[in-house]
């Protein structure tokens, strides 16, 4: 490029660093706290100007990073100008044990562990299926995202209901799906959830799995997920309905629209945000102003935590406790999940926008080794025989899963016409948990006053 002139671009939000403030445990979001006390004037109202109500939001990471994202812009020997990111920070920082969850059995934390390497090794296989050309269109990886996929989903009760985004591909893998089912549905196989009638993992399972399809529009199964909440509670059922949300589509206004409905009606909702540090090419500074995504729950006057999205444990024990929540009618609860995703947007995006740093920094808390470590050396449950064994039988799974898959056949052309509309005899559609309970009312409507025709 020869010499180059270089010029840093304030970010929007001032180069203000991110997920480096450290919150405490000891107040939970809602609970005001008055820091002056005021005298008072007539009708017990305060007279001094500082009457300010502060929130605290759990935060039970066991590390912060402090980093700054800018944009420095610089001039080939053309004149031309290139833009490219800049991450400042600590990031030699000894990576946190996992912290001990206060729910999980040895059993349960070992099958935890067992799904997040089905989901890395069946993902790794979708990345050669495509290579090999047998994919149809693009595959969408949540490398770095299985702790949170997979502890989430498990603390889900059977009865409970979910809707997984395109990277949450680990939680049908809990919910009882087979690795063929998503590697079929990519190649677009007749035997394919969908019948080969889509290429991604948009479909879902209403009748045996509480499974709603994943959505592109991104926000809208939040608002789609609090309409499922209320027609179980309409039902007399007070259920869970989890979905996940990017950082990205957390801007979205649907999502607004969707937690604020869930909030009012305090509806069973819990909603993950994977806080994934870039939203396809754009860096979290340059997305929204708050430090942390969780202050945003603040506005809905509904309880958020803060997790390390990396850490099976801290995203267990939230989602459990709040599906305790949900089953006990106190209404939504907002989940930050803190972590990055290690891939670009899709397969055909290399992420080149991300600085090396970040992910040379992320990829030493990669969710699978460290549970691994917590497993064998922390907690010892697991001698290295036994983890050996393990993978190995996962591999044969996911090695079976994959033949399955390809010697499926592709649809037939005649196919492509049916099972496009519900036709007539297609299915019952009928209330899941009982008819809904509604207030007596008269037996009709009285007419109040005439139609009106405006011109």
């Amino acid at each position: 490029m020869g010499n180059s002139k270089k010029k840093s671009k304030a970010g929007s939000n001032g180069n203000r660093p991110r997920n480096g403030a450290s919150r405490s445990n000891s107040q939970l979001l809602g609970k005001a706290v008055r820091p002056f006390d005021s005298a008072q004037g007539e009708n017990g109202a305060p007279t001094s100007n500082h009457d300010v109500r502060t929130y605290s939001i759990p935060d039970y990471r066991l590390e912060h990073p402090n980093f700054t994202v800018r944009q420095v812009a610089e001039k080939d020997k053309h004149g031309d100008e290139h833009v490219r990111y800049e991450v400042t920070g600590d990031r030699d920082v000894p990576v946190p044990h996992i912290r001990d969850s206060k729910y999980l059995s040895k059993e349960q934390a070992i099958e935890i562990y067992r799904y997040m390497l089905l989901n890395r090794k069946m993902e790794i296989a979708l990345e050669n299926l495509y290579k090999q050309g047998k994919v149809v269109g693009g595959v969408y990886f949540g490398l770095g995202q299985e702790a949170c996929s997979c502890a989430s989903s498990y603390a889900l009760d059977k009865d409970d209901w979910f809707a997984p985004m395109i990277r949450n591909q680990g939680s049908l893998l809990v919910r009882g799906f087979g690795a063929s089912d998503v590697m079929m549905q990519y190649m677009a196989k007749a035997d394919s959830p969908t019948k080969g009638r889509d290429g991604t993992s948009h479909f879902g399972d209403i009748e045996k799995r509480n499974m709603v399809s994943p959505i592109s529009m991104l926000g809208d199964l939040i608002p789609v997920m609090s309409g499922v909440a209320l027609g179980a509670r309409l039902q007399g059922r007070n259920l869970a309905v989890m979905t996940w949300i990017g950082d990205g589509g957390q801007s979205t206004g649907v999502t607004y629209e969707g937690i604020n409905f869930a909030a009012v009606q305090n509806l069973g909702l819990v909603l993950v945000v994977e806080s994934n540090e870039w939203a396809y090419s754009t860096p979290s500074e340059m997305q929204y102003r708050c430090q942390d995504l969780a202050e945003r729950a603040i506005g809905y006057g509904i309880p958020a935590v803060i997790v390390d999205g990396t850490d099976a444990c801290q995203v267990y024990d939230a989602v459990h406790e709040a599906v305790a929540r949900a089953h006990r009618g106190e209404g939504p609860t907002f989940i930050e999940a803190k972590m990055m995703r290690m891939k670009g947007h899709a397969i055909h995006d290399a992420a080149s926008y991300v600085p090396k740093e970040m992910f040379e920094f992320w990829k030493k808390r990669d969710p699978i080794a460290r549970f691994e470590n917590y497993l064998l050396k922390e907690k010892k449950w697991m001698t290295g025989k036994e983890n050996a064994d393990l993978i190995a039988d996962v591999e044969r799974v996911i090695e079976e899963e994959r033949e399955i898959a390809v010697n499926s056949p592709m649809p037939t052309p005649e196919s492509a016409e049916g099972g496009v509309f519900c036709e007539e005899g297609c299915h019952e559609i009928k209330p899941k948990y009982g008819m809904p309970k509604v207030k007596k009312g008269t037996a009709g409507y009285k007419e109040t006053e005439a139609t009106v025709h405006l011109k």
